[in-house]
């Protein structure tokens, strides 16, 4: 069977799904510009021109034709998931056009999880022993869900601020998941990592190397991609809570290696945060202090930027894989203490910069 050969080389999915994505995103480029979804030139952002900002829609259609093509089999139990992952894609494009406020994009990416974790049933229902619980009753799990995804999903929303970087992020975390799915006999699971992995590959060529067909994820893209991620870690995490995969592949501190995988967008949402916080302001309120823009003041340009990031990023998925079958607490204190050293280190190559920036015009 056609269907079977292509599972056999799930590599060949991607490609169908990079292919579809290849054939669409000079369309999206198209219609964003006749209608006028594009963004402007601000004080925000370093780009000239209007620049298309909805290559999310792209992400999203690519990733759900290609995943329908291969498991159009399993639509019935899988309907609702793809519900709520286009009802994701649907607020952030609203929000790419009218601009909602805070509230408005939480009540949508609520609804969003009402459809994965209430109807497609997609959530945590065990806690690994942390605190000393297990499993978890169904308002706990759809609260303690509920939250994860919500806050995953802004995380990434929140790191999407250069050329590359949360696609390439992206493409880094799903491989992850891609790899892991497959050697647990969770093909499905792996089958939709492997889709989204060519639909972001076709975004980041535009996203980084186009000039004049240059296109943005915007937060169509970003709220998707963090819906997808949040999915994948409910999975991850389950499997291993119910020792569902072969003992060799088995992380006794599988949330914990989540967290490592998830490390750049999560700490640095919980860093800028606190910031803001301690400075009386909203922590919803944008301003420039993301990791991102921390590493542009040294001097490096956007593609530097996302290159240094995914390094950084590759350094703690090694860590979460060595760190498996930790204690999750020791893992999880060794993934934050590691990257605050490196923040540290980061703040003080800026201010030296800085200071030799002023001895220099004086």
């Amino acid at each position: 069977m056609i269907q079977t050969f292509f599972i056999e080389h799930s590599y060949l999915i991607g490609l169908i799904s990079f292919i579809i994505g290849f054939l669409g995103m000079p369309v999206i480029v198209r219609i964003a510009k006749a209608k006028g979804f594009v963004v402007r030139p601000n004080k925000r952002m370093s780009h000239t021109g209007e620049v298309p900002n909805i290559g999310g829609l792209n992400i999203c259609f690519s990733y759900m034709l290609t995943y329908l093509l291969f498991e159009y089999n399993s639509l019935d139990q899988n309907q609702f998931f793809l519900i709520g992952m286009f009802a994701i894609m649907a607020i952030g494009f609203i929000d790419d056009v009218l601009v909602l406020t805070p509230m408005a994009k939480l009540f949508g990416e609520t609804l969003a999880g009402i459809a994965l974790i209430g109807f497609a049933d997609i959530r945590i229902t065990h806690l690994h022993g942390l605190l000393g619980i297990t499993e978890i009753g169904i308002i706990p799990s759809y609260l303690i869900s509920l939250f994860i995804l919500i806050a995953i999903i802004n995380a990434v929303n929140l790191i999407d601020g250069i050329d590359g970087l949360a696609s390439g992020l992206g493409i880094l975390y799903c491989l992850f998941f891609a790899v892991y799915f497959g050697l647990a006999g969770e093909l499905s699971w792996s089958i939709g990592s492997i889709c989204m992995i060519g639909a972001l590959a076709v975004f980041f060529i535009y996203n980084v190397f186009g000039s004049r067909e240059k296109i943005f994820m915007g937060d169509s893209g970003s709220l998707l991609l963090g819906y997808l991620l949040t999915a994948f870690v409910f999975r991850f995490c389950e499997i291993n809570a119910y020792h569902e995969v072969p003992e060799w592949l088995h992380m006794n501190a599988a949330p914990a290696v989540a967290i490592c995988v998830l490390t750049v967008p999560i700490f640095d949402t919980i860093r800028v945060s606190l910031t803001r916080i301690k400075k009386h302001r909203s922590p919803f309120q944008p301003d420039k202090n993301h990791i991102h823009h921390l590493l542009l003041r040294t001097g490096l340009n956007h593609i530097q930027t996302t290159c240094v990031l995914l390094s950084v990023s590759l350094l703690f998925v090694g860590l979460g894989i060595l760190g498996r079958n930790w204690n999750m607490w020791v893992l999880a204190i060794t993934d934050f203490a590691i990257a605050t050293c490196l923040t540290i280190v980061l703040w003080r190559i800026i201010n030296r910069k800085m200071a030799n920036d002023q001895t220099a015009k004086e």
